[in-house]
C-alpha cells in the first residue's frame, strides 16, 4: 500500500499527488512512468512520473480525470492509500550531450514535459519551454516551468493568457528568429505532437516524442501499447515511451487511441453514478 502524502488541484480536471514510494523514488528518472491500481478490483493505468524526491522517498504524479480509474483516484485524499504503485518503467529521457533544447508540451502533457525540462536545466542545458493550453483556466505548472527554463513561451488557443495560438506557432517563430536547437522534445496530445514533428522535420531538427498509448501490464507482453516507428512495431512500455518523432506513424496511433472510447465512457458514467449513490 502506498500513502498519499499530498493532494493539490491544479485545475478543474487535473490533480497532483505526492505518493510515498521510496523504492520507486530511488530509481526514478524523467521520462519514465509507473502503473498503479487504486484498489484490489481496480484496473491498471500508466501515469508518467512528474517529479520525485529521493531523500523524502516520494514520487509525484499528475493526472487528468478522464475515465473511471482517474475518477476513483481523485476521490482519494491525503492519508489514503493506493493499492499498487509499480515502477519506474520505460526508458529515461536521453539528456547527455545536449546544449540547447526546446521542450514543447501541451495540456496535461506538460506534467510529463516538466521533469524533462527540469533535468535538462539542472545539467546546464539551455532550455526553451513552449507550453500550450486551451484557455487560462487549464494552465498548470507555470511557475515550475519558469524556474526550469531560460525561456518560457505560454500559449492559449483563445488568447485568454500568454500568447494566442498553437505551440507550433511559437516554435516556428523561435526557429525563424535564429534559434538553433540540438533537439526538440514534444509531449502532449497526439495531434499536437504530429504537427510539431512535421514542423521540425521541415527544418531538419532532431525530435523526440513521448507516447502514451493504451497499456495494460507495462512489460511488453500484452502488446496493447504497440506503435509503428520507422516501419517496425515497437512497444511504448519497454522500447519507449520516447521515440524518434519523425518515424512515428501518428495516424495509426491516433486510430488505436480511441479503440475503447465507448467502453471507457460507459465505465466512467457507471463510476459517477456509484459515487452519487454513496454520497446519498
Amino acid at each position: 500500500m502506498y500513502k498519499i502524502l499530498k493532494k493539490r488541484v491544479l485545475n478543474p480536471t487535473v490533480t497532483l499527488m505526492d505518493i510515498e514510494a521510496p523504492m520507486v523514488a530511488r530509481k526514478a528518472e524523467p521520462g519514465q512512468f509507473i502503473i498503479l491500481r487504486t484498489d484490489e478490483d481496480g484496473e491498471r493505468i500508466p501515469l508518467t512520473i512528474a517529479d520525485y524526491d529521493r531523500e523524502k522517498g516520494t514520487v509525484t504524479i499528475i493526472f487528468q480525470i478522464v475515465g473511471a480509474t482517474t475518477l476513483r483516484l481523485n476521490q482519494l485524499e491525503e492519508g489514503d492509500f493506493i493499492q499498487d504503485f509499480v515502477g519506474p518503467l520505460g526508458r529515461p529521457t536521453h539528456t547527455e550531450g545536449l546544449k540547447k533544447v526546446a521542450v514543447v508540451g501541451g495540456g496535461v502533457g506538460c506534467a510529463i514535459a516538466y521533469p524533462v525540462a527540469k533535468k535538462l536545466h539542472e545539467k546546464g542545458v539551455e532550455v526553451h519551454a513552449i507550453v500550450g493550453f486551451r484557455n487560462k483556466d487549464l494552465v498548470i505548472l507555470e511557475d515550475e516551468f519558469e524556474a526550469a527554463s531560460s525561456k518560457l513561451v505560454l500559449m492559449t488557443d483563445d488568447g485568454s493568457y500568454g500568447k494566442k495560438g498553437l505551440v507550433t506557432d511559437a516554435l516556428k517563430e523561435l526557429i525563424l528568429s535564429g534559434e538553433e536547437y540540438d533537439e526538440v522534445i514534444t509531449i502532449g496530445p497526439l495531434i499536437m505532437m504530429k504537427f510539431v514533428c512535421a514542423l521540425t522535420k521541415e527544418y531538419g531538427i532532431k525530435t523526440v516524442a513521448s507516447m502514451n498509448p493504451i497499456m495494460v501490464d507495462g512489460t511488453g507482453m500484452c502488446g496493447g501499447c504497440r506503435l509503428t516507428v520507422g516501419g517496425k512495431t515497437k512497444f511504448a512500455c519497454v522500447d519507449g515511451p520516447e521515440f524518434d518523432g519523425h518515424e512515428i506513424d501518428f495516424d495509426e496511433a491516433m486510430a488505436r487511441s480511441i479503440t475503447y472510447k465507448d467502453f471507457e465512457r460507459h465505465a466512467y458514467e457507471e463510476t459517477c453514478n456509484l459515487f452519487k449513490m454513496e454520497v446519498k
